[in-house]
């Protein structure tokens, strides 16, 4: 969206000085939507997004950090080194307020691969 890592580390730092901190923290990846005003977006790096989610877990430790909107856009490999991260829930069920979801079948394999288990 063209924010800088100075400006997710500010968001960030905001919400774990709630009292109390959030119980979820959504991490969204921007799913470019054309004819919208961020349609031409080009995407962040995969790392500065794994980098995004280990800074909300390290943060706020008692928060759901949700690996939310842009999973469908994002390899098997992608997704695991963000739950390596600290993602430890995710959005399950075949759509989001705009653009659809991953299928529950490829969460629920996708977990098996990485010995996930939901609560």
């Amino acid at each position: 969206m063209g924010e800088t890592r100075q400006h997710r580390a500010g968001l960030i730092a905001k919400l774990a000085n709630l009292d109390p901190p959030p119980e979820s923290v959504p991490i969204n990846n921007l799913v470019p939507i054309p004819g919208t005003p961020l349609g031409s977006s080009d995407p962040i790096d995969i790392f500065e997004f794994v980098r995004t989610i280990a800074a909300a877990r390290i943060a706020m430790p008692r928060s759901y950090v949700r690996l939310s909107a842009g999973r469908q856009q994002m390899s098997e490999a992608e997704q695991a080194l963000c739950f390596l991260a600290g993602a430890n829930s995710i959005f399950y069920g075949d759509h989001l307020l705009t653009t659809t979801n991953l299928h529950t079948e490829g969460d629920d394999a996708l977990f098996e691969k990485l010995g996930l288990h939901g609560a």
